[in-house]
């Protein structure tokens, strides 16, 4: 971090400043110019917050010289991280397929779809029990049993399952039933979520924020990173613009920028950021392409009467095509799917 202070600067106050950073554990080095003085901080700059600096009327400017994630840094990790998921590899060179329905709607639907899924390529099954919806009237999962429905699922087909946490207050259910638990993009800045995800070792699906930087999504990785869990996997989900033809603005550009700037797998949810099922099928080719570690996309074997999502949800057909046509992108790029 490089600091400037303003001109005439009195001695006393940049000695005091220099203090509280010397305080930190942090290394100052001063350069004296002839019309500014700038001092530059060495160490856990992560602890310095940069507008309570920027307030003291002594200084002129503050930047940052590497970014204020550490954990989740390429620069300090410059291996990929590969998270194991009951012995599936998410960020290695095969591409994780995760599909499944949107909600859980009993124990026969999704062990029948888990199976159909599987037949076509899943490797992992995705189902919703706890659901966030805009309207307080609309669907919000079977909770439990909707969890348990994946378990037996899980124990018929072998695939370890996804779901989304909502709440902190059902963490021991999800850790001891759950392979994946999801952080939605309506909690990515849960920060006392994420801290209690953290506080457990089970791989976490986060999901970016409708309207979140990168930046502030990496941060809400190194929240749960910070608490000493590092099987985290961002999820790319479609973030809010303007436009209104589709449901998100899938932004694919995050793909090689996640892997530029973290050693963090990275997934793609085309089905939230589509709305359309029409959609779905080039949206995954293109993350594909893009480098995406996997996909989630949602799977329904009768949409028009799901009880949530019925529009995005790809019926299992649809879905083993899009497979087929993904292994053939997967391989130009010298990975499998």
């Amino acid at each position: 971090m490089i600091i400037t202070l303003k001109k005439n600067a009195p001695k006393h106050d940049v000695d005091k400043l220099i203090d509280k950073f010397e305080g930190m554990n942090l290394h100052v080095t001063m350069i004296q110019g002839d019309n500014y003085n700038v001092f530059g901080l060495v160490g856990d700059t992560s602890v310095v917050d940069e507008k309570s600096v920027m307030a003291n009327p002594i200084v002129y400017n503050v930047q940052r010289v590497a970014q204020p994630y550490k954990l989740a840094n390429r620069m300090f990790h410059p291996e990929d991280t590969i998270v194991d998921v009951n012995g599936i590899q998410i960020g290695g060179k095969k591409i994780a397929m995760i599909a499944g329905p949107c909600s859980v709607e009993g124990e026969e639907q999704i062990c029948r779809i888990a199976k159909e899924v599987k037949a076509v390529g899943a490797d992992m099954l995705r189902g919703g029990a706890y659901k966030p919806r805009t309207s307080p009237y609309a669907f919000q999962g079977m909770g439990t049993a909707g969890i348990m429905a994946m378990v037996k699922a899980r124990q018929e087909t072998g695939l370890p399952i996804v779901s989304e946490l909502m709440s902190a207050e059902h963490l021991d259910e999800f850790v001891e039933n759950v392979d994946i638990i999801q952080i939605g993009a309506r909690n990515m800045q849960n920060f006392d979520l994420l801290k209690a995800v953290g506080k457990t070792k089970k791989p976490i699906l986060l999901k970016r924020g409708m309207s979140a930087t990168i930046q502030e999504w990496i941060m809400a990785a190194e929240y749960i990173m910070s608490e000493g869990n590092p099987n985290v996997i961002f999820c790319e989900r479609g973030i809010r613009t303007f436009e209104t033809y589709t449901r998100n603005t899938l932004d694919l550009s995050v793909v090689p920028i996640i892997k530029e700037r973290t050693h963090l797998p990275i997934i793609i949810d085309p089905s939230h950021a589509a709305g359309d099922y029409k959609l779905i099928e080039s949206l995954s080719l293109a993350a594909i392409a893009a480098g995406a570690d996997g996909l989630i996309i949602e799977v329904h074997d009768d949409p028009e009467n799901a009880w949530s999502d019925g529009a995005q949800s790809l019926k299992p057909k649809r879905y083993a095509e899009l497979v087929e046509k993904g292994k053939a992108i997967a391989k130009v790029i010298g990975r499998e799917l």
